[in-house]
């Protein structure tokens, strides 16, 4: 019996994937074979699709989701000021991401179950573009806040889809670093908010956050769809069309899918899985993992830290406070760079011990300079030399967590869950970590107007228990094929 009599025959005729590409992809295949060979497919022939670009064309996602991310830190005076709006309704206006986010996420598992990981991020594109020109146009908070809310909204859905579409098209030895290069594009949206944040009228720059899933919607129409999304549907030829491509077309891709094809028909033939299923340990096992991984990640306090950069480094005593963040943003690309080298050499797990023991230990530096800093007088050497201790202490935080708390727990996520619970699982995992997220985000401007070293002592607490957490139950998975992982925990 062929794969395609095997597979989910109801799930191949409704499920076509939004952004249909496999046709040309297959005629640019039999063209090797035509000695009519046209000028067009001859290209395609020669320079075919590889993973790395089309790695580069979804991260311009990220890069979006980094943006929203950076925007409010240089913005807050100018946003208040402007619109009138207190600390507390500022900090809203910064919290309201999440809270889209988790819309996002909630319906970001069955999105791309449904029309595609292709086809979720079109739809994710169109709210960021709406939302950033809400923001742009806003003349009192209301829309500024529907603006944010909007922006969240497809950021949820950006930040489930683009890891799973990357680890699933990646080969092994390649999946770590390219899996990576998601967190690296929400560094780099970060910094370019940072950036021009210091020259550019907030309005303007709300228009410019736009402009990375203005690129995206047109990119999405030159890569292939996920291969084992395809094999999934029972979509044999589009499903073997797109794994040649993303792998060259000259490349031997039976034994890849072969694998995927064991792996899709001893899975489940349903697209969902009710709640009462995840008890087997199969599935509640990598859950637990992922959602673990995904909560201790916000619960460090990543994101109070890269919100309010610029009030964190004006309470310390930074005069150019604007100035330093964009140095912590730039300065966190280049980690986030050497973590997606490093993260296929020493695996994830031990970046991911590394990146919290560092993490804690920086964070305990912070918390104490703020604490001594409160009393000795101000003005003094020993004061200003505590300032610029808590100064390092951050940027240490931000550099040790770009290491390996940032981009892995986002990778691991797409690695170890099974690929019949992977809608389900992945909106439940993705909505906990925008939850989180939320509470961080709202209550990080009103912590550390309470105390910023009570602040970061809590955060250094939540950055111990990782360290705890990844020693004990979170595995390596470097090396090893999705299939592989996945049957590991049966």
């Amino acid at each position: 019996m062929s794969f395609r009599e095997d597979g989910n025959e109801e799930g191949r005729d409704l499920k076509k994937p939004l952004l249909h590409t496999g046709s040309w992809y297959r005629m640019g295949m039999a063209s090797r074979q035509s000695s009519l060979m046209t000028a067009s497919q001859m290209m395609i022939r020669e320079s075919s699709i590889s993973v790395v670009a089309c790695v580069l064309i979804v991260a311009l996602g990220p890069i979006q989701f980094g943006f929203t991310a950076g925007y409010s830190s240089p913005t807050q005076a100018a946003i208040s000021g402007d619109l009138k709006l207190s600390v507390s309704e500022f900090s809203l206006f910064g919290s309201l991401s999440n809270v889209g986010a988790m819309i996002g996420a909630i319906a970001s598992g069955q999105i791309a179950e449904y029309i595609g990981r292709k086809g979720s991020l079109m739809i994710a594109a169109i709210p960021n573009i709406i939302g950033w020109l809400a923001i742009s146009f806003a003349k009192d908070s209301s829309f500024l806040y529907m603006g944010r809310l909007l922006e969240g909204l497809g950021v949820g859905i950006i930040s489930y889809t683009v890891p799973m579409y990357i680890a699933e098209i990646s080969p092994q030895n390649m999946r770590g670093s390219l899996g990576s290069v998601n967190q690296l594009s929400v560094t780099i949206g970060i910094m370019m908010a940072y950036l021009l944040g210091l020259f550019i009228h907030w309005r303007v720059l709300a228009v410019l956050g736009a402009l990375p899933c203005l690129i995206l919607i047109p990119g999405l129409f030159f890569i292939p769809e996920s291969p084992r999304w395809l094999a999934k549907m029972g979509m044999t030829e589009d499903f073997e069309a797109a794994l040649q491509v993303l792998r060259g077309f000259d490349a031997d891709i039976t034994i890849e899918v072969n694998e995927i094809k064991r792996s899709v028909a001893s899975s489940s033939k349903r697209t969902a899985i009710r709640f009462v299923e995840l008890k087997h340990k199969r599935y509640w096992f990598p859950l637990m993992i992922g959602i673990g991984l995904l909560f201790l990640q916000q619960l460090s306090g990543i994101n109070g830290v890269l919100f309010y950069s610029s009030s964190i480094f004006r309470s310390a005593g930074v005069t150019s406070s604007n100035v330093a963040t964009f140095g912590l943003g730039a300065i966190q690309v280049i980690a986030t760079g050497l973590a997606t080298w490093l993260v296929d050499k020493t695996g994830r797990r031990m970046l991911l011990i590394v990146s919290s023991v560092g993490m804690t230990l920086s964070l305990l530096v912070v918390s104490s300079s703020f604490f001594l800093k409160n009393l000795v007088e101000e003005g003094s050497v020993l004061h200003t030399m505590l300032a610029d201790t808590a100064v390092i202490g951050v940027v240490a935080m931000v550099v040790t967590f770009s290491l390996g708390l940032g981009p892995i727990p986002w990778v691991i996520m797409s690695e170890i869950l099974p690929v019949n619970i992977k809608g389900l699982a992945g909106s439940i995992a993705t909505l906990g970590n925008w939850f989180v997220a939320w509470i961080v985000t709202m209550t990080a401007n009103l912590l550390l107007s309470w105390s910023s070293g009570g602040t970061f002592t809590i955060y250094m607490l939540v950055s111990a228990g990782v360290v705890a957490f990844v020693a004990l139950w979170v595995p390596e998975t470097k090396g090893r094929t999705l299939e592989n992982i996945q049957s590991s925990f049966r």
